[in-house]
Parts: structure tokens; C-alpha cells; sequence
């Protein structure tokens, strides 16, 4: 961790510290999004695994059902992220093409806009007013963007890297319970998959909570507890219906 300066910062000093505080959310938001993608295969393919495992003792069957639903929920998940941030990039698209067209329309207007928000924000009608006048001589579009839709057109979302990335989390949390459940003998392939699931549970939850920096225990907790549940119920499912055919 690098120390505070003490001497009065240059305004190089300054822009580099705001990039640098930029990026470092642009990651955190990602590894959040993994972290969370990761912890749905982990709960989803244990659960399913756990209920077809107390149904029955085919192997081929928990096979089956656990790549099967790995590749269904892996798919849906980085189909869903992709149309979702599409859906989100296209609205921002054409909330940018919209302000573009009034800056060209009605560029009175806009700069009368741009300076009553900066006023919202403590700024003096005087400052305010040469803010803005100042950021539309650089960057109308920009400026509007920023301040008015809470959108930088430098950083619209990217839909294929969420998709992507919703894919892949997905999958390396769901391969956990999957190999947990076909390694393990018979006897105790469910208690060696639950251990292994929770474990893997309060892992996520360790680095959810580190990332969100909040308390470990509670977001450890949490995780572990709904984990146990969807495998509790799952496994009560699949106990139910095994005894039933039978």
C-alpha cells in the first residue's frame, strides 16, 4: 500500500490517482461479477447433483445430469448477461444519440442544463455557469453525459466480455460439485460433496466480503446457509421421489 504524500499534489499527481481509482473499481466490479457468477454454479450444480445422487445410485445418471445442467446453466447464464448489457448498451446508445442531436438543436438549453446540475451539486450560479460553459467548449457531449445520464461514453458496457465472463464463472464454480460427487465412493459421495460445496462457499463469501469490504462472517454465513439449504431441500427432493419409484 503506497503512503499519502505529504507535499501538495501536482495536478499530474491528481489525474493519475483518479485513473488509477477508475480502474480499481472497473475491477472490482468484475471480480464482483465473477465472484457472484461463480457462487450460482456452485449452489445450482450441487443442488442438482445432491437430488439426483438421493434419487439414484447410477453413476452415468449424476453424470449425466451434472454436465447437462452445467452446460444449461452456464449457456443461460452468459445468454442472459449478453442480452442484458446489449439491452443496457443499446439504451445508452440512444440516450447518447439523443443528447447529441439536442446540443446541436437546442445548445442554449443544454448549457442552461449542465449549469443548473452543477449548481445541484453546491456549486454558485457563477462557478456553475462558467463550469459549464467551459466543459461544453471541450466536451458538450461528454460533459451532458456524465453529469445529466450518469453515463461515460469513453466506458459503455461491453456485452461479449459479460457473457464471456458469465460463462466461465459459472462453469469453474459448477466443476466443483461435479467432481466431488463422481470421485467420491458411494458411501460418501453426498456428505464429501456437501464439505466440499461449503467450502467452497465460504470461500466466495470471503472474497465477496473483501471486495465489498464488509464483514467476513456475515457474508460467510449467508453464503453457507443458503448453499446448505438448496442441497438440504434437493437432497429431500431426490430422497422422495428415489423412494417413491422405487
Amino acid at each position: 500500500m503506497t503512503s499519502e504524500p505529504t507535499d501538495a499534489p501536482t495536478a499530474e499527481a491528481i489525474d493519475e490517482f483518479v485513473e488509477e481509482e477508475q480502474r480499481l473499481a472497473q475491477r472490482l466490479n468484475k471480480l464482483r461479477a465473477a465472484v457472484l457468477g461463480a457462487n450460482d454454479g456452485i449452489v445450482s450444480i450441487a443442488a442438482l447433483v445432491v437430488g439426483v445422487a438421493a434419487a439414484s445410485s447410477s453413476h452415468s445418471a449424476i453424470a449425466t445430469a451434472g454436465f447437462a445442467g452445467l452446460a444449461a446453466g452456464a449457456l443461460s447464464m452468459a445468454v442472459g448477461e449478453y442480452v442484458s448489457v446489449h439491452s443496457q448498451r443499446d439504451a445508452e446508445e440512444a440516450q447518447l444519440e439523443r443528447e447529441k442531436k439536442w446540443q446541436e438543436d437546442r445548445p442554449e438549453w443544454e448549457l442552461e442544463q449542465l449549469t443548473r446540475l452543477h449548481m445541484e451539486t453546491g456549486m454558485t450560479e457563477k462557478t456553475a455557469r462558467l463550469a459549464a460553459k467551459e466543459q461544453t467548449e471541450h466536451d458538450p457531449l461528454g460533459a451532458h453525459a456524465r453529469a445529466h445520464l450518469g453515463i461515460d461514453p469513453d466506458e459503455l458496457v461491453n456485452p461479449a466480455h459479460a457473457g464471456l465472463a458469465s460463462l466461465l464463472a459459472f462453469t469453474v464454480g459448477g466443476i466443483a460439485p461435479i467432481l466431488s460427487i463422481l470421485l467420491g465412493g458411494e458411501s460418501f459421495r453426498i456428505p464429501l460433496t456437501f464439505v466440499v460445496v461449503l467450502a467452497a462457499l465460504a470461500t466466495t463469501g470471503t472474497f465477496s466480503a473483501k471486495i465489498a469490504d464488509s464483514p467476513y462472517p456475515r457474508a460467510i454465513v449467508r453464503n453457507v446457509v443458503g448453499g446448505s439449504l438448496a442441497m438440504a431441500i434437493t437432497y429431500g427432493i431426490g430422497a422422495l421421489v428415489g423412494t417413491t419409484v422405487v
